[in-house]
């Protein structure tokens, strides 16, 4: 049996997988913010549960928002910012007493999709995560490739491209500079977004409702998303040109997303021509914990 966690910002969720990958059980419990022991107890009582419901003992992957250093074997750039610096498999293994593997949750995702998902069968997959935050992940061949110094895919670090003067500099991001991807294409920028121009939050669902509805305030907010986002997709076009575009996470279920970012890259790709396709994840928010499991 094969285990597998994505640890959310929001929520952690296990999956238990037979040898075939049939699904044998999962659960999902929120995250215990800013509080390391208490995410440790929660991994253990979750592996607990699922070995508990199967009668059965598995080995464990984990999807983390931030990557160990090959360097320390420490966690580092995780927005999770509670768990930097934290020897985090070790703790696991300590408390579980068992191997455990860990990867990005971006890295997972692509994976995942790679395997038997929106991109079975092709060489280079680009999985973008667009939900607390926003990351990515590359699949080669099936394959994270994670780089030498284990940051491939820290797109979301990356200031969004080809800023217009109405936006300069950015907003701040807990990265360390203005105007990041990881604040800008991410659900938790989208809703602040609205609320800077309004003065009342909103959950994402609600403002995608409302311009649904008409509000013409809310399609101004969800148009400059899709601008930002097709600059920072194009972006990633131009230099790793990969054959499809996944998206995961929270804000990957506005399916208007998919007509509308095309031609959002368009004018900012370095070709005459540009037919990759954007898909949404084909296991939805099951794809990062999947791909977990299979490491």
């Amino acid at each position: 049996m094969r285990l597998g966690i994505d640890w959310g910002g929001t929520k952690m969720e296990i999956i238990a997988l037979g040898e075939t990958g049939e699904e044998l059980f999962r659960k999902r419990v929120p995250t215990p913010r800013d509080d390391y022991d208490a995410c440790i107890a929660a991994v253990k009582n979750l592996v607990q549960s699922a070995e508990t419901a199967t009668s059965n003992t598995g080995t464990l992957g984990i999807g983390i928002p931030g990557s160990l250093s090959p360097q320390t074997g420490l966690v580092k750039n995780s927005n999770a910012t509670w768990l930097n610096g934290m020897p985090l498999d070790r703790d696991i293994e300590r408390a579980l007493q068992r191997p455990v593997k860990i990867q990005n949750d971006a890295n997972c995702l692509a994976v995942s999709e790679a395997t038997d998902g929106a991109g079975s069968g092709m060489s280079v997959v680009h999985a973008i995560i667009i939900g607390t935050g926003a990351g990515s992940g590359i699949a080669i061949n099936g394959k994270a490739h994670r780089g030498a110094n284990g940051i491939a895919g820290e797109w979301g670090a990356i200031t969004v491209p080809w800023i217009p003067a109405k936006d300069f500099p950015g907003p701040d991001c807990w990265i360390g500079h203005k105007g990041a991807i990881e604040y800008w294409c991410s659900g938790t920028g989208f809703q602040a977004d609205y609320q800077q121009r309004t003065g009342v939050f909103c959950k994402g669902t609600e403002i995608i409702k409302l311009k649904r509805q008409g509000d013409a305030l809310a399609n101004d907010v969800y148009r400059a998303f899709v601008d930002r986002l097709g600059r920072a997709l194009a972006m990633s076009a131009n230099l790793l040109d990969p054959d499809v575009f996944v998206l995961g996470g929270g804000m990957s279920n506005i399916e208007e997303l998919y007509e509308d970012l095309p031609d959002a890259m368009v004018p900012y790709i370095f070709s005459d021509r540009y037919d990759t396709i954007i898909r949404k994840a084909f296991h939805g928010d099951s794809s990062g914990v999947r791909g977990a499991a299979w490491l």
